[in-house]
């Protein structure tokens, strides 16, 4: 029998195994337009905590005691649809589960670039997407630019350094010890701060010392205070995550938020899913970036759907290098 994780109840603070469930599920009958999906590649994402509360936000909340959501890549298995046989590969929204009957139009063929299907969850897909769109558009960011990227040892943060080193900026990353710092110069970032050896804002004055023209936030609160402390003139954040307030509900401290005034500073946020309409853009730089070897991917895999929780929880405990991802 197919299963699904579903969310038991909403979290206070940080999550635990309690709020999840895992049942079997009933999958309903393929009609005309619909496919069946057997799963092999779900994503975890740090967005997914704040669906677990039940507030209004550019996305609806999960449901109490019904199947979670999540990126996913499967197989098409049955089909009743045009376009989809079955043996086609697709990436669709139905995750945090093994098996699921969908519209055709919920789930999207993956184009033939020559990559492994789970790259449609990392730099291919959400992931990359963000990096990309978040870089180049909501901050603007050009070549020449000074680029401070905050958690860029993970997913999206590693997309933004090659991303950015790709387009002749200057590139500064934040990570969390020794070895993530080490992956960070590895994809090519020009130095790199570790926020867990002292104050961010003098890392970062050591690191940059004529100052940042960009910022990529992904965790908000100390981080995105000495992004302001540092921002040159005309400064531009891309507002992408906050993930040191996801768990606790507190705002970010933004001591220095006056000089948001003095140097002009633009403070942009986004969501993925505003440039849909622009994703072959997308596909076209990113896949170049990739053939050519300007952008790599590195994954930590958990293995089996049993793990969906562990491997969402580890995203908060810095378990993973670059994209978190379950493999059924």
């Amino acid at each position: 029998m197919p299963r699904a994780w579903h969310l038991k109840s909403r979290p206070q603070g940080l999550p635990t195994a309690d709020n999840f469930e895992l049942k079997t599920i009933e999958l309903p009958p393929l009609e005309d337009g619909m496919v069946r999906v057997a799963n092999r590649w779900l994503s975890v994402d740090p967005y997914m905590r704040g669906r677990m509360n039940d507030v209004k936000s550019y996305v609806p909340p999960f449901a109490i005691d019904a199947p979670m959501e999540g990126g996913a890549v499967g197989e098409v298995v049955e089909s009743k649809a045009a376009g989809l046989q079955p043996g086609d590969r697709v990436v669709h929204m139905a995750g945090w589960r093994d098996e699921a009957v969908l519209p055709a139009s919920a789930a999207t063929k993956l184009p033939d670039l020559g990559v492994e299907p789970q790259a449609f969850l990392g730099n291919l897909g959400l992931t990359g997407g963000t990096a990309y769109f978040g870089l180049l558009d909501a901050a603007s960011a050009k070549a020449g630019d000074i680029v401070f990227v905050s958690a860029a040892a993970g997913a999206v943060g590693s997309a933004v350094v090659q991303i950015a080193k790709a387009s002749g900026m200057t590139v500064i990353g934040s990570a969390r010890g020794p070895a993530k710092c080490d992956f960070v110069r590895s994809l090519g970032a020009d130095a790199v701060v570790d926020y867990t050896a002292g104050s961010i804002v003098k890392s970062l004055a050591a690191a940059a010392p004529d100052g940042i023209d960009v910022y990529f936030d992904n965790v908000g609160g100390d981080h995105l205070d000495a992004a302001l402390a540092l921002a040159r003139r005309n400064a531009r954040f891309a507002i992408c995550g906050m993930i040191d307030a996801y768990n606790s509900g507190q705002p970010t401290a933004l001591r220095y938020i006056m000089r948001i005034i003095a140097m002009r500073i633009r403070l942009q946020g986004f969501i993925y899913t505003d440039y849909l309409p622009r994703m072959g853009d997308f596909y076209r730089d990113m896949g170049g970036w990739i053939a050519s070897g300007q952008v790599k991917s590195r994954e930590t895999v958990v293995e089996g759907l049993e793990r969906m929780p562990e491997a969402f929880l580890g995203l908060f405990e810095g378990a993973n290098i670059g994209k978190m991802l379950v493999k059924l």
